[in-house]
């Protein structure tokens, strides 16, 4: 497909990804909340993993009501994080070790401790009026699917809201607003128009500080209505044209999870997560009830029981492949600040290996969440912390080394931010680190052999050589320049075993180079086969 937008970054290609929520991962201050001078002093250890990419969750001025995505200044770094200083000498400390760092944009809503919303909300007119969306009476609500707060202020209207009460939308337009609602303003009017410079103007004042862009919270939200995606695309779309120009190296990462509308919109990244299908919920978080419904699978496919759908997933990745080829790549995390459980919950480490077997050879750019990489478990059942609700399992504290504090803060542990995995013998990193047989030693040599053979790397192609329901192991082959490789994963607790086409040896001859298995060439065929919860890669 082609693209009016100019060519992906060229570092983008061998990228690998971890992702950092600031106030859990490392306290330089001992107040027992992370910050950026503490996330500075272990940027040498993720340069060691082998990642050279960091997306940084919010660290702007906010209430924290919602952990950062409700913003008070998009210009002003969060005081328990630290100074604006102190975040250019991130970005500094980080492109010194060849990493890259992206921003956590929000810019869909803003807390209602905003200057902007706070004179937005007021009886007179004013700069900032229409720079929310609210309707023009405090007796009417606007209809489903807008959620609205009345009462807050004292203007005579009700706010529109994205997400919780506290977070009113800004006001980027109505696709085809409503003639009965004239409070729907279209795109072009002074208001929505006025919102869109201002963050591009926060976009550029960050930029021009040293970061290397944005993943941007609830990239599809902005534009409201029916109607609303070509809106959409053209909005993000002339952003992306602006990027080009006066950032060209920089990029931005969609939080949309719809990456064949995302992609050609102008977003060089996204996710496929949770949202929109249960693609992603399907690979990995079923057997905890998400996403099951009325669906026949009751385990996600990387579960021991073999009672996954590998074709769920496949079905939407591979439609979204062939329509980004060439334009932009999808992004799968090991997890995020989102996605409960955690991705080591009621997981073994030879379980985890053939996890991250699959998410450092599958094409794009992998993420991965904090902690993953030492197979951090989470703390169910926590009392919810500035929104987090079942979320607040997955945002505990690194664990830095096996010490009471695990390295995370010279605090008394009931001053944490939230409490440390609890049991005697947590994972943490500095055991990992010198154990050559640990799951982070396992996740940082899968990184360099990804680098390693440019097959493997975000634009090498793609091919499914088998993949069935009930029917293990799951194919694929990834190929560059006429050199290719063959990966098979088998996540069940039983032998797998598949034959093949003699064709897919083409490019290969068929040499184990990691994991286990067999491949056996016959006459017209190759039999695939690998032993319980594992993976092989072949040449």
């Amino acid at each position: 497909m082609s693209s009016s937008f100019a060519p992906l970054p060229a570092w983008l290609r061998d990228a690998v990804a971890y992702e950092i929520y600031p106030q859990s991962f490392c306290d330089s201050n001992g107040d027992g909340i992370g910050d950026l001078p503490g996330a500075i002093s272990k940027l040498d250890y993720v340069k060691e993993l082998g990642a050279d990419l960091i997306w940084l969750n919010p660290c702007f001025d906010s209430p924290f009501r919602d952990a950062g995505y409700d913003v008070r200044d998009y210009y002003q770094v969060a005081e328990r994080y630290g100074t604006n200083e102190d975040l250019v000498r991130f970005f500094e400390e980080a492109h010194a070790r060849g990493i890259r760092v992206l921003l956590d944009l929000v810019p869909g809503h803003t807390s209602d401790e905003h200057p902007w919303f706070k004179a937005s909300g007021q009886h007179e007119p004013n700069p900032y009026t229409d720079w929310f969306i609210w309707n023009d009476s405090v007796w009417a609500y606007p209809e489903p699917p807008l959620r609205s707060i009345a009462g807050h202020a004292e203007r005579d209207a009700c706010y529109v809201t994205n997400f919780f009460h506290f977070q009113p939308a800004l006001n980027f337009g109505f696709a085809h607003p409503d003639p009965s609602q004239p409070w729907q303003q279209p795109i072009d009017a002074p208001g929505p128009k006025a919102v869109r410079a201002e963050m591009r103007k926060v976009m550029e004042f960050w930029l021009e500080k040293g970061c290397d862009g944005f993943r941007v919270d609830m990239a599809d939200s902005l534009v409201k209505g029916l109607g609303k995606e070509a809106a959409m695309r053209d909005l993000w779309g002339e952003m992306r044209t602006w990027m080009d120009e006066a950032y060209p190296e920089a990029v931005l990462l969609a939080e949309w999870s719809d990456p064949k509308s995302s992609i050609p919109s102008g977003f060089h990244l996204d996710f496929l997560i949770h949202f929109h299908s249960s693609a992603y919920t399907s690979l990995l978080r079923k057997p905890d009830g998400f996403g099951m419904g009325a669906n026949k699978y009751a385990a996600s496919f990387f579960d021991r029981s073999g009672r996954g759908s590998i074709r769920e997933f496949l079905d939407v990745y591979e439609e979204a492949m062939e329509i980004t080829n060439g334009l932009g790549y999808i992004c799968l995390p090991s997890g995020n600040h989102d996605i409960a459980p955690r991705l080591a919950h009621n997981r073994t480490q030879a379980d985890l290996e053939v996890v991250f077997a699959f998410l450092l050879t599958a094409p794009g750019i992998p993420f991965i969440y904090y902690g993953d990489e030492i197979g951090m478990p989470g703390v169910p059942g926590l009392p919810s912390k500035e929104g987090g609700y079942v979320r607040t399992q997955i945002r505990t504290p690194m664990q830095w080394d096996g010490s009471e504090k695990a390295g995370f803060s010279t605090a008394d542990p009931e001053q944490f931010y939230l409490p440390l995995e609890p049991a005697g013998d947590r994972p943490n990193a500095a055991d990992q680190q010198a154990d050559p047989a640990s799951l982070r030693s396992f996740v940082k040599e899968m990184i360099a052999f990804r680098r390693e053979h440019p097959a493997l790397l975000a634009d090498g192609g793609y091919t499914t050589l088998h993949a069935a329901d009930n029917h293990l192991p799951f194919v694929y082959q990834r190929s560059h320049e006429g050199k290719s490789m063959i990966i098979a994963v088998n996540p069940a607790d039983r032998p797998a075993e598949v034959t093949l086409s003699a064709d897919a040896l083409q490019g290969n001859n068929g040499t184990l180079l990691k994991g286990r298995g067999k491949l056996k060439p016959n006459a017209d065929t190759l039999v695939l086969s690998l032993p319980p919860v594992s993976f092989g890669i072949w040449s």
